[in-house]
């Protein structure tokens, strides 16, 4: 597994003019039509696909992302380099592409740092003219470190289980207003799951410049340290599908923890399943 995550916008364009890395695009097809890297894929289902984290929600991701990846012509000895507007325009699309390419064993996945806002801003070419893609055999390999299951959750909530939740919705979401980015009752029942902490996803970009980039190692744990979560925890980050679980991923890996797993499944899995234990109070706001 590759070491680097973010890569600048003249590093991913050397690579592109050495042949050495593919560009995955994961916006939706028209805006992708109106312009993207030249010989990027669109794969906007990187960000779509909601999806469960039982054996069966597990099989059926693979069964959607593995042909995807094949006729996008990945190839295991690549650079794989996702992208979407900027860090925050899809709730984290790249960083969850990202995620979902690493889990099913691509060994060397990047993320265009500040995306394809920081390539526009920079004067990089852009196209309307689709890539001409070899289709690959790409086989999976599945990564089970990067990932937190729902009953991986349950058993995290159990007195003891030396495990910390770290929950990133949004503020609405978080209070128990709201049940998803997608709508007030989206999902069947609004909350938390008990005893997470949480922190805005929001809050782990510097977003005082127009485009957003992560905030450094050092800002990502003093902010964490203060929800009482320190780089050598066992944590497991969710959100309502990933995605932006998967942009925190990103923040505190580079910063240095050691034990961090994405709940993929999310809020829109546990919400769903009557069985599992939600604290729904509604909080109050700060």
């Amino acid at each position: 597994m590759s070491n680097k995550i973010l890569y600048s916008p003249k590093e991913a364009y050397q690579k592109l003019n050495n042949k050495t890395a593919i560009l995955i695009d994961v916006r939706d097809a028209e805006e992708f039509e109106k312009g993207h890297i030249p010989s990027a894929v669109n794969i906007p289902e990187m960000f779509t696909t909601l999806s469960m984290t039982t054996p069966e929600g597990l099989r059926e991701m693979q069964d959607i992302f593995i042909p995807l990846f094949r006729k996008a012509g990945i190839r295991h000895d690549q650079t794989v380099i996702v992208y979407e507007n900027s860090l925050n325009t899809r709730y984290g699309g790249s960083c969850r592409g990202y995620f979902q390419l690493s889990l099913l064993g691509h060994q060397d996945v990047g993320i265009l740092d500040g995306g394809l806002a920081q390539w526009l801003q920079e004067g990089l070419p852009v196209t309307t003219e689709p890539a001409q893609v070899t289709a690959s055999d790409f086989e999976p390999v599945i990564q089970n470190n990067f990932i937190a299951t729902r009953d991986d959750v349950l058993n995290a909530i159990q007195p003891g289980s030396g495990v910390k939740l770290l929950d990133n919705r949004d503020e609405d979401e978080w209070r128990g207003v709201s049940s998803s980015p997608y709508g007030i009752d989206f999902a069947p029942r609004k909350g938390r799951i008990p005893g997470a902490n949480w922190i805005e996803w929001y809050r782990f970009m510097d977003s005082a410049q127009p485009i957003p980039h992560f905030k450094s190692g050092e800002e990502v744990r003093a902010l964490c340290a203060q929800a009482g979560l320190g780089v050598d925890d066992n944590i497991i980050i969710y959100c309502f599908k990933g995605a932006r679980a998967s942009n925190t991923f990103i923040a505190l890996k580079i910063a240095g923890f050691n034990m961090i797993r994405n709940y993929y499944g999310s809020w829109n899995e546990w919400s769903r399943d009557p069985v599992l234990p939600i604290d729904g109070e509604v909080l109050a706001a700060d």
